[in-house]
């Protein structure tokens, strides 16, 4: 009876970057035309379909824990996803079809058009806010995603706060863009702070794609306003040594950083590594993420990013 009771109170949270999940229609206001039919790419339905359900079995392949029995994932944070009919296919038409969820996502000023969403299970979390929350850029800087910020209650009863990030890229280079990172993670600790003015024992998650490694600044200002990084020591179960590989060389552009509050609920975080979401590395040794592009050549995998997969006790 108490490790029933156990593994009912256990709340598996997701974060994943499933890396350009977008439509085949183009989107006057944005630039889109990377993923279109007529792009050297030659993004089509099947491969945009194809692409939507390897995200859906991800999800659903992330509910298996410590060996126990399987347990749909109560929350999902998903990073590049373009649009609402996007999400709609993935929640109503894929092989998420029967999980029941639900989401949230934003509208953002992003110029691909690339935002990002919270899948949640009405079952085990009750959604009652959210809210988009939009970094300003500075002159001379391209429009970046908006944080999602969700406000709902858990089996317990007790009130869950949310917020998904996906931080400015380096494309621009690591310095240039280091203000900018710096600036989001502003916005979230302001975020943070403001809840716990209200309850200092506050449950706050935050999660996504920071574009940043640990001990880069933004980073280091979100734990010094009391966020810790549970995600820090995740690995994965087949070679997986953090959820970004570049030029061989590991490294976590995705984290998950919880409240003091939180902390105390927190059971185990872990890279979500399965087979069909890695290769072998043939350059450089070991494993990396399957992605669906090696450049303009169509490769079928999932994403360049691998899955964080965190374990509360809520």
């Amino acid at each position: 009876m108490t490790a029933l009771l156990l593994a009912a109170s256990l709340f598996t949270f997701v974060e994943f970057n499933c890396e350009n999940l977008f439509d085949c229609v183009h989107d006057s206001l944005k630039n889109d035309y990377e993923f279109l039919p007529s792009s050297p790419r030659h993004w089509d339905r099947h491969k945009y379909w194809e692409k939507v359900n390897e995200v859906a079995r991800t999800v659903l392949s992330c509910g298996e824990e410590g060996g126990q029995e399987w347990n749909l994932p109560d929350m999902v944070a998903l990073c590049e996803v373009e649009n609402d009919s996007v999400l709609h296919d993935l929640v109503h038409r894929s092989l998420l079809r029967k999980a029941g969820y639900e989401y949230v996502m934003t509208q953002s000023d992003d110029e691909r058009g690339i935002d990002v969403a919270l899948l949640y299970s009405p079952f085990t979390f009750r959604l009652l806010t959210h809210t988009a929350i939009r970094i300003p850029p500075e002159p001379r800087q391209h429009p970046t995603r908006d944080l999602l910020y969700a406000k709902g209650l858990v089996r317990s009863g007790d009130t869950l706060h949310v917020i998904v990030v996906h931080a400015p890229s380096r494309a621009s280079g690591k310095a240039k863009s280091n203000g900018y990172r710096v600036r989001v993670a502003q916005a979230v600790a302001h975020t943070a702070d403001s809840i716990r003015a209200h309850n200092d024992g506050a449950l706050i998650l935050v999660a996504g794609d920071f574009n940043d490694y640990q001990g880069n600044d933004a980073l280091v200002l979100l734990q010094r306003h009391a966020l810790t990084d549970v995600s820090q020591q995740a690995v994965g179960r087949n070679g997986a040594k953090a959820t970004y590989k570049y030029r061989g060389k590991w490294g976590s552009l995705d984290h998950v950083f919880v409240s003091n509050g939180l902390f105390t609920l927190f059971s185990a975080c872990r890279i979500h590594d399965e087979s069909f979401l890695i290769e072998e590395d043939e350059r450089y040794g070991g494993v990396q993420p399957r992605r669906t592009y090696v450049g303009k050549r169509y490769h079928g995998g999932v994403s360049d990013h691998l899955p964080l997969v965190a374990v509360f006790r809520l």
